[in-house]
């Protein structure tokens, strides 16, 4: 090897010695370390005790089911009804399905009519899976998008199935739950309540026998609206000072209907 060559060598190395000593002594133990990758989707996959959840749904369709593999494990609401072709689906796949179990929570309304307007659409249908797995009977009396509309229509549906005695009790959901709640005052028999706690919807039932609950999309978080709709469910007004007085409300209702 020639001189110049050997001096060519000797100055890249001292480059190479110059650049490594440049370089954080962590970025270093990375460079000369193996990186370890851990894949943990089978792992997972054996923990879960499902492989989707569709459990909010009460309606099963087959855009629900597609992309699921053969024997995959589906969870479902109680009381999830399937369209023919995701029956077809559960069917060929031989899917696996989970249905989550009612809670018995000593329930004093075990029927309820519920309507949105555009502003509690997404609420509403967060509820209905909610109240179905509480054992709940529910008619949907729409919207049924977040397209815009007028929620005295929902709230006098809602009013007149809770009135004629068709189900047990309503629940509304608006932006703030009070104009639902002044429309449905307006149907005989109905005695609405917008309640923001679960300390007004229980008092609401217990002290002056309402049978429709009205809520404010942008007033409670979903977490505390489900704790507000429990409270309602599952009280029911019992003393007879407090019938005395609800007895009153329905004499004033009944003279202005003469």
């Amino acid at each position: 090897m020639s001189i110049v060559d050997q001096n060519t060598r000797e100055k890249v190395r001292e480059l190479v010695r110059e650049v490594l000593s440049s370089v954080p002594d962590d970025a270093a133990e990375a460079r000369h370390e193996p990186e370890h990758v851990i894949v943990n989707s089978l792992r997972e996959r054996t923990e879960r005790e499902w492989d989707r959840d569709e459990s909010a749904k009460l309606l099963i369709t087959e855009d629900d089911l597609r992309g699921l593999d053969s024997g995959s494990r589906v969870r479902v609401s109680a009381d999830a009804k399937f369209t023919p072709l995701a029956s077809d689906i559960v069917s060929d796949k031989h899917l696996v399905l989970i249905r989550k179990e009612s809670r018995n929570i000593g329930l004093k309304i075990h029927s309820v009519a519920i309507g949105a307007d555009h502003g509690g659409f997404q609420m509403k249908e967060q509820l209905k899976s909610f109240l179905s797995e509480l054992g709940v009977k529910v008619r949907d009396f729409g919207t049924n998008s977040a397209d815009p509309v007028d929620y005295p229509d929902f709230a006098h549906a809602v009013a007149k199935a809770v009135g004629s005695g068709q189900v047990d009790g309503g629940i509304l959901v608006d932006g703030a739950g009070i104009g639902s709640a002044m429309a449905a005052n307006k149907v005989p028999g109905v005695r609405a309540a917008a309640c923001y706690s679960a300390a007004l919807a229980k008092n609401s039932r217990e002290h002056n026998g309402a049978n429709v609950l009205t809520l404010g999309s942008g007033q409670n978080g979903i977490d505390e609206v489900k704790a507000i709709v429990e409270a309602f469910i599952t009280t029911e007004i019992s003393e007879a000072r407090h019938k005395h007085r609800v007895g009153k409300i329905d004499s004033i209702d009944r003279e202005y209907r003469k």
